[in-house]
């Protein structure tokens, strides 16, 4: 346990940093499993729209620093690879 003052409100705001963070983790991680998920149940449709939704929490999460920016291109990259891969194949088909 910190002795100084400065330590202990140090603790304090490193507590509150790590609440706002986690929170905001978890809002990027069920935008991403939601859109995902309609992804792979080839919900065309809902799946561009919550595709936005994810890229919107995603590049949130960057602008407040939950995230590094490589992460958040890599998450997105990879969320609008699966859709490519699901969606755009079966079209040029």
């Amino acid at each position: 346990m910190p002795h100084t003052k400065s330590a202990l409100k140090r603790l304090r705001q490193a507590e509150k940093r790590r609440l706002r963070n986690k929170a905001w983790r978890t809002r990027v991680k069920n935008a991403v499993r939601e859109a995902r998920e309609a992804i792979l149940a080839g919900e065309k449709e809902k799946a561009e729209q919550l595709i936005r939704e994810a890229v919107r929490v995603i590049d949130k999460a960057v602008s407040k620093g939950v995230l590094h920016k490589n992460e958040g291109a890599r998450r997105k990259s990879r969320l609008m690879a699966l859709y490519n891969k699901a969606f755009l194949q079966k079209e040029a088909a």
